[in-house]
């Protein structure tokens, strides 16, 4: 192998753990010189600046009765930048991992714009209530569609993301990602990718999973979470998950992406909610699922999801497991439906909408095939 390639490789592997952008508003002259110094130091950076066309779009949302020429258009930018030239307005984001850079709107501006498109189905005052919410999601697999849902609607104003795995090739089946991302941390990704879709977007990664020692961290550090989501696939944090949130009266939801099944647990109406809608003893420690094995595991999850209810095709995959496959299966379109499902119940409850705690299925095979 050759010098070139082992130092690519080098800098490839320092660069994987790159997620925090950095913001430079040039109208400071001091970081209009760190940003001309980066640029100047960094030839492989790419900038992108199409703030022109973001400001065109913005002056058409300020006069949504008027149909603006194109002249006028450009004499409400000016007035709108009173001075200021466009290259100073708004804010340039580095992306270290990408080596770029893009001119976009200020915060105020680009969240206005960006959101822009849902109203009315979601309102001013809706949004500024959401941005208040925090919501956190152990488990970046189906989560991984969660995370990316709650952040593209833009349902809460800061996200907590927890998993200890690295990206590898046979997540891909239902993790949209690149290639060049296998063996990254997958918080590293969302994280990224969250990033490019709204940089303003606080995110906070658990790149070590959720364990005894910093659930609590994760539950309530900078503010109480108001919405959990688990999608882990470990037992024994799902059920201590749930008894801690159950004690801060936080809800919960999952996703199980098999028939559309939703759990929705509002320990924030109903403190004494027995966990997982009562099918899990109550006496049950953690210690205790931590040493099961075998039957008795296996008996812990029909608890938990009812085998007896599943799809048909999981059902046969179930008993396939450690035989022809190494663990159950899970397609792309259960994964996305279920992160469109979990956004909506997400959006509802941190609206204080009409949310009961229960068992749902967004059931497509049933919906489809039902006889005409």
């Amino acid at each position: 192998m050759n010098n070139v390639l082992v130092d690519a490789i080098t800098t490839s592997k320092q660069r994987a753990t790159e997620r925090e952008v950095e913001f430079f508003r040039i109208q400071d002259p001091t970081q209009l010189e760190s940003l001309t110094q980066l640029l100047r130091q960094n030839p492989a950076i790419r900038v992108f600046d199409e703030i022109q066309s973001q400001l065109a779009e913005l002056i058409r949302l300020h006069h949504p009765t008027e149909r603006l020429s194109e002249t006028a258009i450009a004499e409400h930018i000016a007035a709108h930048l009173g001075g200021i030239t466009p290259a100073a307005y708004g804010v340039w984001v580095y992306y270290p991992w990408s080596c770029r850079v893009v001119h976009i709107l200020d915060e105020a501006e680009f969240i206005y714009l960006r959101t822009s498109r849902n109203q009315h189905k979601i309102t001013e005052a809706e949004r500024e209530t959401l941005q208040t919410r925090k919501i956190g999601v152990i488990g970046l697999s189906v989560g991984q569609s969660v995370a990316l849902a709650l952040a593209i609607e833009r349902l809460c104003g800061e996200l907590r993301i927890a998993d200890f795995d690295q990206l590898d090739l046979s997540n891909m089946n239902r993790i949209r990602t690149g290639i060049h991302n296998v063996g990254i941390l997958k918080t590293v990704l969302v994280a990224r990718e969250i990033a490019e879709i709204d940089p303003f977007l606080t995110v906070h990664c658990y790149d070590n999973g959720i364990d005894d020692n910093n659930i609590d961290t994760f539950l309530t550090e900078g503010g109480k979470l108001d919405i959990l989501v688990e999608e882990c696939d470990s037992l024994d944090i799902k059920i201590l998950s749930r008894q801690k949130a159950r004690e801060l009266q936080i809800p919960v939801v999952m996703d199980t992406s098999d028939r559309g099944m939703i759990d929705i647990e509002r320990f924030d109406l109903h403190a004494d909610l027995p966990i997982l809608h009562g099918r899990i003893p109550e006496q049950l420690t953690i210690e205790e699922i931590r040493n099961m094995q075998g039957p008795e595991r296996m008996q812990l999850v029909d608890n938990i999801v009812n085998i007896s209810a599943m799809s048909t095709k999981m059902q046969e995959s179930l008993k396939e497991i450690g035989k022809s496959i190494t663990t159950w299966p899970q397609l792309a379109s259960a994964v996305m439906l279920g992160g469109a499902a979990i956004a909506h119940v997400c959006r509802e409850i941190a609206l204080n909408g009409d949310i009961s705690s229960g068992r749902y299925y967004v059931d497509l095979e049933l919906i489809f095939n039902q006889e005409k």
